[in-house]
């Protein structure tokens, strides 16, 4: 069946004089005259049988339609701007991979680490997107994503990166300020404890794997991300709990310190996922084969599970 579909011509001279709120404007940005924009705009309003513009002597204004229809189509030229520049941009060979990622760990463990995936495969770009809470495929363009939870989700295969163990860490400043350099059992209840808006019991788990209760355990300033509650913890605001993977570098630098050798396992575990429509997809798949080597070098290295 013939879709319903202007012409792009059309559209990316609306789209243009949508944006400038005037033909002429458009007609330079284009570099076309006033009236091929005119009669452009023309046929796109007989096409529709809607009128995008408002014409009087002062100039031209969109209608309300207008202005909603110019949000619509310059969302669309923008994808298909985007899709043409990924495409000549690498021509024949190799491949673009949109990954949606939970932030904090694609900044502290995948970013380090990508140079080496480059480096092995040239041809294949990966663009990162964060994306903290589940979501369908078919309503993004992902063809991946690195995720944090309990299972993977329907209609999708995975690969197991690893799980997460968490511990708490503060800045020394404020280990020092509570006169130890471990905070022990009777410390605790006097500490500002980071509390991570997305798992409100992370403390309470954390201190009954230890086999004690601490009042005011779920009590404490709440931030969303991992990234957040890390830099809280450096300027001293408290102390964080948070997955040992994401916070090697502060702890190489000094400006955080374990606050309890005890770690506990978290409740959640990083995978790769993937629509089981790109099964087949060779850059996805070469991805795919490295990270999972990656992970498990990092877990033997760490002695994570």
């Amino acid at each position: 069946m013939r879709r319903t579909l202007p012409s792009t011509a059309a559209l990316a001279a609306f789209e243009s004089a949508a944006r400038h709120q005037s033909f002429t404007k458009a007609a330079d940005e284009l570099s076309v005259t006033q009236s091929a924009v005119c009669r452009q705009i023309a046929s796109l309003e007989d096409f529709l049988g809607v009128k995008l513009f408002r014409r009087d002597r002062r100039g031209v204004a969109l209608t309300d339609a207008g202005a909603t229809y110019s949000r619509q189509v310059a969302a669309r030229l923008d994808e298909v701007e985007r899709d043409t520049l990924d495409l000549m941009a690498k021509g024949s060979q190799g491949g673009t991979l949109e990954l949606g990622v939970v932030p904090t760990f694609a900044t502290k463990w995948l970013l380090p680490r990508l140079p080496r995936f480059s480096a092995q495969h040239p041809g294949i770009t990966v663009n990162l997107n964060a994306r903290s809470r589940p979501f369908l495929f078919d309503e993004t363009p992902f063809d991946a994503a690195i995720s944090a939870g309990e299972r993977t989700w329907p209609g999708t295969e995975a690969e197991f990166l690893m799980h997460e163990e968490l511990f708490p860490l503060a800045s020394p400043s404020y280990l020092a300020a509570h006169r130890c350099p471990r905070i022990d059992e009777a410390d605790w209840a006097r500490c500002t404890l980071l509390q991570q808006s997305t798992r409100p019991y992370a403390w309470r788990q954390w201190f009954a794997s230890r086999g004690v209760q601490v009042d005011g355990d779920m009590t404490g300033p709440r931030l969303e991300l991992f990234s957040m509650l890390v830099e809280a913890a450096i300027h001293g605001l408290g102390v964080a709990l948070v997955p040992r993977t994401l916070v090697e570098d502060e702890l190489r630098r000094g400006v955080l310190v374990r606050a309890s050798p005890h770690q506990h396992p978290g409740d959640r575990s990083y995978h790769l996922m993937w629509p089981e429509r790109m099964a087949g997809n060779r850059s996805l798949m070469l991805f795919r084969d490295w990270l999972r080597d990656e992970a498990r070098a990092y877990r033997e290295a760490q002695g994570l599970g």
